[in-house]
């Protein structure tokens, strides 16, 4: 199959290019700060591998784009570590405010060194991740390396932007529908969507189709989120590997609970009571279910799934790429829910 051959032949030079980047900051006393990135990126500590280091999906959707758009992937490598560099900065940030002591079945950054010191991993897998890019300079015209600059830093305040919406939701009482989008845009949406335009970009592709792949990325990310807040519900943990915690206890803002809210009906009445136990979990999603909010979901996703399916269509992705591409969109859209 394209999709796996050319993900195992990515996986290799994705991770070299990493360790390229992340031995910029090594230096005298810098030892643990290098540990530090590096056991976060599950290379190094208890537990280290592909578990931990997680699937490296945002890598490996730019440099399929890349190839699909008729680029070379390899020159692509700097921009597929700068965009997983950004995300596991967010990630080492998320953890610190979200007071999450757990990521991919390890202890936290912050909960091993404390939130000072993984605040300021955070910050140097932030710098890492620019200075990656640059080396785009060695493949690319310098054009291009500066579009692809200016378009990472906005995409970075969008993801500022999105767990700022993330944040301030917790405390509030007030929220529709509409306000879930513009949240998950920017936690979501926006880095996939980032993704794909990189690769194209990268490849030197026609301005309509960097366009078209942006919109590919940016409606997978969407879709892609939905289908996490079905399956953070009504998803089975077996078949998923998802956590068997629900959102519903939790107290997640997801799409389902806004939904099941804006019906006003017995849902929304017992979520204004306060917290919700493990043994209301079972009767609560089924009460979400009878509201419509798993269908309503579903349709959400499917309807997102198509858009992304049209605006991959319309890039016209060539080779065994542009296979390996369309297959990895349905295998990330076709989840167990």
């Amino acid at each position: 199959m394209p999709l796996e051959q050319l993900v195992q032949t990515f996986l290799p030079a994705i991770e070299e290019e990493l360790h390229k980047a992340i031995a910029k900051a090594r230096g005298p006393d810098m030892d643990l700060l290098h540990h530090m990135l590096a056991y976060h990126l599950g290379w190094e500590g208890e537990k280290a591998g592909p578990e931990a280091r997680g699937k490296r999906i945002r890598p490996i959707l730019l440099l399929l784009t890349t190839a699909a758009a008729g680029g070379d992937w390899q020159n692509a490598l700097p921009a597929a570590a700068a965009v997983e560099l950004i995300h596991n900065f967010s990630l080492i940030h998320d953890d610190i405010e979200d007071n999450s002591p757990v990521r991919r079945g390890r202890p936290t950054l912050w909960k091993l060194w404390g939130v000072p010191q993984a605040i300021n991993a955070g910050d140097a897998l932030f710098s890492l991740a620019h200075l990656a890019l640059l080396d785009l300079s060695q493949h690319t015209s310098a054009n291009t390396t500066l579009k692809t600059s200016h378009l990472l830093l906005e995409t970075c305040l969008q993801l500022t932007r999105g767990q700022y919406l993330d944040i301030s939701y917790e405390l509030r009482g007030d929220l529709t529908l509409q306000a879930y989008w513009p949240m998950v845009n920017g936690k979501t949406a926006a880095l996939l969507g980032t993704c794909t335009e990189l690769g194209a970009l990268v490849a030197e592709a026609e301005a309509p189709v960097c366009s078209a792949y942006q919109e590919f990325g940016h409606a997978l990310g969407l879709a892609f989120q939905v289908l996490d807040d079905l399956l953070g519900i009504w998803g089975d943990a077996a078949l998923t590997g998802k956590s068997a915690e629900s959102d519903l206890l939790s107290g997640k803002k997801s799409l389902p609970v806004l939904f099941g809210l804006s019906r006003a009906g017995d849902f929304a009445a017992r979520w204004a009571q306060g917290p919700i136990t493990a043994d209301e979990v079972p009767f609560l999603a089924s009460q979400l279910e009878r509201e419509g909010a798993h269908a309503y979901t579903r349709e959400c996703a499917n309807d997102l799934t198509e858009e992304a399916l049209k605006a991959l269509e319309r890039a016209q992705p060539q080779g065994n790429a542009g296979e390996a591409l369309q297959l990895l969109a349905h295998k990330l859209l076709n989840r167990q829910v």
